[in-house]
């Protein structure tokens, strides 16, 4: 299967809406997001996406032989930290564990790299998605340490690891 990252298009509304209405998904994610998540709720954020700054806002569909199957962004950070930008992303569970979010991180972070000034970027997967935290790994982040009680997700105090890739001198 050929593994791609493309700009977001409104047609793609559709399969967002059926790979992000998983609550396996959602339990991984920061919370905000609505379930059911619905093709109007696709179609509100594949139009934020489309109108945001291109210099700090960098979000694509992760495509398997261009078929939507996920999502994934680099978001820039600001003040002191304008040059460092965070990593988010999921795949649809179908498309678990054979690779394809991993070429979709080394994808988007070379497309970063090569067409900006930034020179870290990181990410905070929840120490218990082991999943995402091999992903980064297999990427080429460094995990950083761990951040202890950093999140409340689903009635609970969670860990979180920092990850970040810096752009090579």
């Amino acid at each position: 299967m050929v593994i791609g990252i493309r700009k977001w298009k409104l047609e793609d509304k559709t399969a967002l809406a059926e790979n992000l209405n998983n609550v396996k998904i959602l339990d991984n994610l920061r919370d905000g997001l609505p379930f059911p998540y619905t093709e109007k709720d696709a179609e509100d954020f594949i139009r934020a996406m489309l109108s945001a700054d291109e210099d700090k806002t960098f979000a694509f569909a992760v495509t398997a032989d261009d078929k939507i199957i996920g999502s994934i962004g680099i978001f820039r950070c600001g003040n002191i930290h304008y040059r460092t930008a965070e990593l988010g992303y999921y795949i649809g569970e179908p498309y678990w564990g054979n690779g394809y979010t991993t070429e979709a991180v080394r994808q988007i972070c070379s497309y970063v790299f090569d067409n900006t000034d930034i020179i870290r970027i990181f990410a905070e997967p929840f120490e218990s998605n082991a999943a995402s935290c091999r992903v980064l790994e297999k990427a080429g982040f460094a995990c950083e340490g761990v951040l202890r009680c950093n999140a409340f997700k689903n009635g609970k105090l969670e860990n979180m690891k920092m990850y970040a890739l810096i752009k090579d001198a």
